[in-house]
């Protein structure tokens, strides 16, 4: 009997735990969601169903989320979020659109060109064309690389043409776009040397904001606003693992 009563129990803590932390936490607080395609069916950790993806953002506007694009960042409720997603498939152009506007969202594309141009992976990807056409009510493009290399194994030359490769051919196709970059794989330089000579070439080039994963809630205004954490949405995940995420980002726990 004392064994079905723990999971009632902790149940219930974390329910209590969740108003607690909620009542408690400031008014600054920003969570940057991570997403990359969607599908019917979700059958890997970077594709979310298109069910789950609804039961998502149909809570967070029940909920009374404030979206946001990176290029308006003015904080001022407790409920604050931006939704991203990641390499431009054609799939987010499919289904998108209806759910923004459905629950009155805004969404984040992060634009790897040349993915665009050459293709990746087999994966139908939007054309520019189809990226130019989203509509700049509900959609906010942005930066995720031309080649999409893992910054931590190229020069600081090579990463400074390839994300103004990456500017050029968004302007080229006349794309509008927010200087905020989305690091390939997540990842960026960590030995504090490196990363001070690679936050100069992003300061150079006029980026304004980057995006890693980190999986943590973050407080805006910020001192580190290239190195802002997003919180990885898998396929897979649940309503309240979900819910959890947006609380406290990654629990190991669950």
């Amino acid at each position: 009997m004392i064994l079905y009563l723990i999971p009632l129990l902790l149940a219930v803590f974390i329910v209590v735990y969740f108003r607690l932390y909620l009542f408690a936490v400031p008014y600054n607080r920003l969570v940057i969601l991570m997403y990359h395609q969607v599908e019917k069916e979700s059958h890997e950790d970077l594709t979310v169903s298109l069910k789950n993806l609804e039961q998502q953002l149909s809570y967070l506007s029940s909920k009374k989320y404030t979206s946001y694009f990176f290029s308006e960042l003015t904080l001022s409720t407790k409920r604050n979020v931006i939704i991203t997603f990641d390499d431009g498939y054609r799939n987010n152009l499919e289904y998108l659109p209806s759910l923004l506007e459905k629950y009155h969202l805004k969404a984040t594309i992060f634009i790897p060109t040349g993915f665009i141009e050459k293709g990746y992976n087999n994966y139908p990807m939007m054309t520019f064309d189809e990226i130019r056409s989203l509509d700049q009510k509900y959609f906010e493009i942005a930066l995720h690389s031309h080649a999409h290399e893992n910054v931590r194994n190229v020069s600081l030359d090579f990463i400074e043409k390839d994300l103004k490769k990456n500017m050029e051919i968004l302007d080229a196709h006349n794309i509008r776009y927010s200087k905020v970059l989305a690091y390939p794989y997540g990842k960026y330089p960590q030995k504090k040397h490196d990363k001070l000579a690679f936050f100069s070439i992003l300061e150079k080039i006029g980026i304004d904001f980057a995006v890693r994963i980190g999986n943590k809630v973050n407080y805006y205004p910020t001192q580190r606003r290239y190195e802002l954490c997003r919180i990885d949405i898998k396929g897979k995940d649940s309503l309240i693992k979900f819910k959890l995420k947006l609380i406290f980002g990654r629990l190991k726990l669950f």
